[in-house]
């Protein structure tokens, strides 16, 4: 571009870049020229519809000048140049541009950065922008947004998953800058193409931001956008976009019309039963919400019939889905259907050959039992989950285990003393640790449930035999539920069964153990009441204090050493001035002659801890004389937090 002499009135300004920037520099050069200098050619390049943005290299300097030697005033040579002028020459174009928009608006300068960077080879700038897309979208507007931003959006979709899953996310709270929901639709596109793609977090995702977007358009805009979307992902030629459909029907199901409903409960019947295991699986696990938007009469006809064809899938994957639809179904049908449907199929799962199923049963068993209710549960149920208690595999046992709990207290005290119990007592010499792990998680859980005399005859012996089990997490289990024990047969009998197991605990040979017995004395203070905790636990607390800890001190290992100091700045605010000068400020001052700088400079750091626990005249005649001699110290650690506490000797002397 050549720039006029100061002599002429006139301004000539000559394009000579014909590429993808002059949409730009057009768009700079009208908003910098007077409005009686019209531009050398008839109408500018739009800028496409596509965000063909050139790539922004780097962000020019304040008052950088836009003089003529940024562009070449010559026109484009036609005989053919070398490579590395025509990228010379291609930079100082781009760098001009550059120029021109932080000329126009300084502010805007960052967007354009984040535009460019969705082209970006490097897969972490992508990354970041697409999780500004909202940035984005506020600088071009509704209007740009909806006819550039999501149609590149669309087309733009092969990268990496976790780019694709930054933009599967962003596009579902995307309404508000499209235009709100009037204009709601123009985010499907993009959507629909994510759920075909082949890693499933994505599509998961996707199909996540489609819910969200459908659950607040208009019900024509669902019959004449959504519902579309819908029939063409659940009529994709590959099994990704049949799987993602299933997500999507209980939202299009509602706003349909009845002719499309009728559409509609054809398709998911042969989503149920399509050829890949993936498809049937996502119908299985989706049909419980589907079938809570669908009317009673075709419930019991239609869904039921595709239930119990999902029930009896060759696929153990399918079934197992099926088993979390029996409890949704459960409880959108009537008592009696759901005894009569839902029952016999519970049933069945419970002695299913795939233990994949059985352990799905064990571990709805509870929510099961609530859909059908509590007489079906006392007659056909109990049986059933006795069965599962003594199942061969042990992850079956495991569930039924955690569970059992729960089950109880659907039951009568004497059910389940007559027909759990017996089963509990087998569970807690089971020969998997897991097992029994599982039970002293949730047997404490059981004494309301059976009452005083059931628990000091039935279940204390039980306590008792896990509390000495082989495997730690099993007596820690027990150990932290006390509480519900102690409320049912009183602190006295508690007392006598329980203080032995804690001693025992206390010195087992695993540390983990003792480290779990120290950090839940506590717990059981809190449980067992202060008396208790003051007649039993309290001596054994001091004995564990008073195990040689101070004289750690001396341990050839820094760590040892360090830790102690530590303690001690813990321990002086609950124990008092009288006590801390006593016993553990003597500690803290011989420490100050340890050879290791770490040592020293918490010594310092203990010192200035311990300065507003300390009378006045110990600080004087014992603490500062110590941080004197710190702060002469080789090392300029120790000298620093020694000068620290120096200073925080003063301002005490002076605030006092």
């Amino acid at each position: 571009m050549d720039r006029p002499r100061s002599n002429r009135s006139d301004i000539h300004v000559v394009l000579v870049d014909s590429g993808p920037t002059q949409p730009i520099i057009c768009s700079a050069l009208q908003r910098l020229l007077p409005s009686s200098c019209p531009l050398p050619f008839p109408s500018p390049r739009p800028i496409p519809q596509q965000l063909t943005i050139p790539p922004l290299i780097r962000r020019p300097r304040l008052g950088r000048s836009s003089s003529s030697s940024a562009l070449s005033s010559s026109a484009a040579p036609t005989g053919a140049e070398p490579a590395d002028a025509t990228e010379a020459r291609s930079g100082r174009r781009e760098e001009y541009c550059i120029n021109l928009m932080a000329m126009m608006d300084e502010p805007l300068y960052p967007i354009a950065v984040l535009i460019d960077e969705l082209k970006n080879e490097d897969i972490q700038l992508r990354l970041n922008s697409i999780r500004r897309l909202s940035t984005i979208a506020r600088a071009l507007g509704e209007e740009r947004t909806r006819k550039e931003l999501i149609p590149f959006l669309s087309e733009n979709n092969d990268d990496e998953d976790e780019v694709l899953l930054a933009m599967a996310e962003e596009l579902g709270v995307f309404i508000p800058y499209v235009g709100g929901v009037e204009h709601a639709h123009v985010l499907l596109p993009p959507l629909e193409t994510l759920c075909t793609v082949e890693e499933t977090c994505v599509r998961d995702k996707a199909v996540e931001s489609l819910c969200r977007i459908g659950a607040q358009m208009k019900e024509s805009d669902i019959v004449d956008w959504f519902i579309p979307v819908v029939k063409r992902l659940a009529a994709g030629e590959w099994f990704t976009a049949r799987v993602s459909s299933c997500g999507l029907f209980h939202i299009a199901y509602p706003s349909a019309p009845d002719q499309l409903k009728t559409e509609l409960r054809t398709i998911w019947g042969q989503l149920c039963q399509d050829d890949m295991p993936m498809v049937r699986r996502a119908a299985a696990s989706n049909l419980g919400k589907f079938a809570a938007t669908i009317e009673q009469p075709h419930l019991k006809t239609e869904i039921m019939s595709i239930f119990d064809d999902l029930t009896q899938d060759d696929q153990d994957s399918v079934r197992l889905l099926a088993v979390e639809g029996c409890a949704a179904l459960g409880k959108l049908l009537e008592p009696q259907d759901c005894v009569a449907h839902i029952l016999p199929v519970i049933v069945n799962f419970s002695q299913d050959k795939s233990w994949r199923v059985r352990y799905m049963v064990a571990n709805q068993l509870y929510e099961l039992c609530e859909a059908v209710g509590p007489e079906p549960t006392r007659a056909d149920l109990v049986p059933a989950y006795v069965r599962l208690l003594r199942d061969n595999e042990a992850e079956v046992r495991i569930a039924a285990a955690g569970k059992v709990t729960k089950f109880c207290r659907i039951l009568s005290p004497q059910l389940a003393i007559q027909h759990i119990l017996p089963c509990v007592k087998e569970l807690s010499s089971d020969s998997s640790q897991h097992v029994r792990s599982a039970l002293a998680s949730v047997i404490m859980g059981m004494a309301p449930v059976l009452g005083k005399d059931a628990t000091i005859e039935q279940l204390l012996p039980i306590f008792l035999s896990l509390l000495k089990d082989e495997f730690p997490d099993v007596r820690l289990n027990i150990i932290s539920k006390l509480d519900q024990v102690n409320q049912v047969i009183g602190i006295d009998l508690l007392s006598q069964s329980l203080l032995p197991a804690i001693v025992e605990l206390a010195e087992d040979r695993h540390w983990r153990v003792r480290l779990a017995i120290i950090e839940y004395i506590p717990l059981l203070a809190s449980q067992l009441g202060v008396g208790f905790f003051d007649d039993k636990l309290g001596a054994l607390c001091m004995q564990w204090l008073e195990d040689k800890v101070l004289e750690k001190i001396n341990n050839p290992h820094y760590l040892y050493r360090m830790t102690i100091l530590q303690a001690i700045s813990l321990l002086a605010p609950v124990l008092g001035a009288e006590i801390t000068c006593q016993k553990l400020l003597p500690v803290v001052i011989n420490s100050s002659k340890d050879r290791v700088p770490n040592i020293k400079f918490n010594v310092a750091k203990v010192l200035q801890s311990l300065i507003p626990i300390l009378d006045q005249s110990v600080v004087e005649k014992t603490v500062k004389p110590c941080l004197v001699e710190l702060s002469e110290d080789p090392d300029v650690d120790v000298r620093y937090f020694a000068n620290q506490a120096l200073q925080a000797c003063d301002q005490m002397m002076v605030s006092s």
